[in-house]
């Protein structure tokens, strides 16, 4: 048994009903936490934040918990609107492309799910983004 915080099951309930519901994702336990896989590919990553552990993700989120929070990735360019660079938001600093936001009582989950499903865009094998149902543009 970890002697760390887990993330709360039913916010992995709600992250599992969006990742998983696209193509050919898989869910697998991370060093810390829960993250959703197209093949090699991490494109989200559910991690508690709790006194202070991990301290990466406790710097980056400017919190030491308790605090779930989600990292994603987005195209670069879309990283410089001002809403990433607000709270709930928080910009984690090992991957250029990478976002990290705080869960909450108040989260937008049609914001995460379109989230997820952008971030999914960034890593997946064209083959399965062109299998989802999504405005082009």
């Amino acid at each position: 048994m970890s002697e760390h915080a887990s993330v709360p099951s039913e916010i992995l309930a709600r992250l599992n009903a969006i990742c998983l519901g696209l193509p050919e994702v898989h869910e697998e336990s991370a060093w810390t936490g829960v993250r959703w896989m197209i093949g090699k590919k991490n494109f989200a990553h559910a991690v508690m934040i709790d006194r202070g552990w991990p301290p990466a993700y406790a710097h980056a989120a400017g919190s030491d918990g308790p605090l779930p929070v989600l990292t994603f990735r987005l195209p670069i360019a879309r990283l410089a609107a001002p809403k990433f660079a607000r709270t709930p938001f928080f910009k984690p600093p090992w991957f250029a492309d990478i976002v990290g936001v705080a869960i909450d009582a108040h989260t937008d989950w049609d914001e995460i799910a379109e989230l997820i499903v952008e971030s999914y865009c960034v890593l997946a094998p064209k083959k399965f983004v062109a299998l989802l149902d999504r405005p082009r543009g």
